[in-house]
């Protein structure tokens, strides 16, 4: 394998931005699993993965494996015959993340997005908006 050339100064940022990226598309499949699973917890006061499968438009065994890396990440349990639980570190991951998706909706439809589009364009947006970018949208919607 050859050697790579060595990047630019202004591309030196690049490896670190692209493994960024990378990391934050991982944990966003993390974070819409905990907010369904805390959705549905608060409607049915469990989450089934059947439920979550079908919700999330995936395949029981994807769900399975899906779950199953939120329990070793501490963020959710389950029970014998039951559902799949939140740990409370679950739960706040799942506060956290409608909390951004709801002020990523209110700063688009501020700014003249319609409401339907807002949701839909928030729900992707919700995992790559930093917590600086947040404060900011946070302080520009309190004005």
């Amino acid at each position: 394998m050859p050697n790579s050339r060595p990047l630019p100064e202004a591309d030196a940022a690049l490896p670190e931005r692209f493994n960024h990226a990378r990391e934050v598309q991982a944990n966003a499949v993390m974070e819409d699993y905990v907010e369904l699973i805390s959705d549905l917890m608060a409607e049915f006061g469990e989450a089934r993965i059947a439920d979550i499968a079908q919700r999330l438009g995936v395949t029981h065994p994807t769900a399975t494996k899906a779950v199953a890396r939120l329990k070793k990440a501490g963020l959710a349990v389950s029970r014998p015959y039951r559902g799949v639980f939140l740990t409370d570190v679950g739960a706040a991951l799942a506060d956290k993340v409608r909390a951004r998706h709801r002020t990523l909706v209110d700063l688009l439809i501020k700014v003249g997005v319609p409401e339907d589009v807002a949701e839909l364009d928030a729900e992707g947006m919700e995992h790559h908006v930093s917590d600086a970018a947040l404060a900011a949208f946070r302080a520009y919607l309190a004005k």
